[in-house]
């Protein structure tokens, strides 16, 4: 069973319209006491995200000197006309990183690792914000009883790929030990790279016994 962004997400995200002014929506982001909010528009579709940053780069880049170099002066200048905007529409950075509520909690943690975000929109297919997943959700995976973790690789893992007999699993507090002897070795290897990807597994301690590749030798040369 794969967990996906809505079996742990919040299902009731705090917002704001692209026309909340500055001083509301630093008031409204305060208040919340999360870093970045997402940006809606009139039919609730998700715009852009606008964060702490946005609204400190209007004190932090409006009061200093204009930066010096190719590089460094364009983005500046960008930051610049972004800091001078007075609504969430013209502070927030857009368009929006989000996922899907069938994406897998893993694809989502690993945009929220590959990107340093907290936490992600979570969108319908045109588009409406449904909910907000944060680093927190992605961890309440490593919550599952050991049990139940137990119970999906014997009764659902293993049997997809061999006879589940041979294979003894142990799990203590999301850690994983697989012992026996599997047919071949690349079922053996096949069954490891499953089970890590079990939610809730923390980790999989290998101690398979493998079967020794039988080597035939080759017969003596016959010179015809």
């Amino acid at each position: 069973m794969r967990t996906i962004v809505k079996d742990v997400m919040s299902a009731h995200p705090v917002a704001v319209r692209e026309s909340l002014s500055f001083k509301e929506l630093a008031a409204r982001i305060r208040e919340s006491g999360m870093s970045a909010l997402p940006v809606l528009d009139a039919a609730g579709r998700v715009i852009g995200v606008v964060s702490e940053s946005d609204l400190l780069a209007k004190e932090a880049l409006l009061c200093t000197p204009h930066a010096r170099g190719l590089i460094t002066g364009i983005a500046r200048r960008r930051d610049r006309r972004k800091a001078a905007g007075v609504t969430a529409g013209d502070l927030m950075t857009s368009p929006a990183v989000t996922v899907a509520p069938d994406d897998t909690i893993e694809s989502a943690t690993r945009l929220m690792y590959d990107r340093g975000f907290e936490r992600l929109p979570v969108v319908d297919a045109v588009g409406r914000l449904l909910g907000t997943v944060s680093r927190a959700d992605a961890l309440a995976v490593f919550d599952r009883p050991d049990e139940e973790i137990r119970l999906e690789i014997i009764g659902q893992v293993i049997p997809r790929l061999s006879e589940p007999s041979w294979c003894s699993v142990i799990v203590r507090d999301g850690i994983v030990t697989l012992e026996g002897t599997p047919e071949t070795i690349s079922i053996g290897h096949d069954v490891l790279a499953k089970v890590r990807r079990v939610p809730g597994v923390v980790a999989v301690r290998d101690r398979l016994v493998y079967p020794v590749p039988l080597i035939v030798a080759p017969g003596p040369y016959i010179h015809v």
